[in-house]
């Protein structure tokens, strides 16, 4: 018996509801690194948020329950969940004003083309292997630099590694923001579908 398909609708899904919780996670991380500066917990909070969006992904497929919704929310969160992280870290004096500004920057670039997108139909950008390739990156560069923080030789090791992966996810960042912007300008250079459905019509 093949499992039932939840409608392109849905809201009350399972891949939902997990995405939600993650959600909530994020002020919960941001107060852990600035209040009590619990970095232990605040890294078990990211590695158990990470696992949550891995098993919505996979909830999603093996349930059918794909959903216009989900397909918005999961990368809005993973969005939340590193500009948490820059604020975290900037004010913590872990990452430079450069790189606090160079990643928000580059969505706050991206969402002013949504906006163009809705003018043919579209709610949300297309997304791409690169652009998941760099947010996995980043999702993994600060936690790095985070637990680098500290005297030993394996905080010392993952600040390597932390500005390692920093540094490569930038790039693709800001790389995979170049070809989101680039499909929306092919995009609109495009007819309109709606309109010529209307005119057949």
């Amino acid at each position: 018996m093949s499992a039932r398909v939840a409608p392109r609708s849905a809201v009350w899904t399972i891949p939902n509801l997990l995405s939600f919780i993650r959600l909530l996670g994020v002020p919960v991380f941001l107060w852990l690194v600035l209040g009590p500066r619990k970095d232990e917990l605040a890294l078990g909070l990211l590695m158990a948020m990470g696992l949550t969006d891995w098993l919505d992904g996979y909830l999603a497929r093996k349930l059918n329950q794909q959903s216009k919704l989900g397909e918005i929310l999961d990368p809005v969160v993973d969005r939340f969940y590193i500009l948490a992280a820059v604020i975290g870290l900037f004010l913590r004096d872990i990452i430079p004003l450069w790189l606090a500004v160079a990643v928000p920057l580059r969505d706050a670039l991206l969402w002013i083309l949504v906006p163009f997108l809705r003018t043919r139909g579209y709610s949300a950008l297309p997304v791409h292997f690169l652009g998941k390739a760099a947010t996995a990156a980043l999702l993994y560069a600060f936690p790095l630099l985070l637990l680098g923080n500290g005297p030993l030789a394996i905080n010392q090791l993952a600040l390597v590694f932390g500005w390692a992966f920093t540094m490569w996810g930038l790039g693709l960042y800001w790389w995979a923001g170049i070809l989101y912007a680039w499909q929306v300008k092919k995009l609109l250079s495009q007819p309109d579908p709606r309109s010529s459905h209307a005119d057949a019509g």
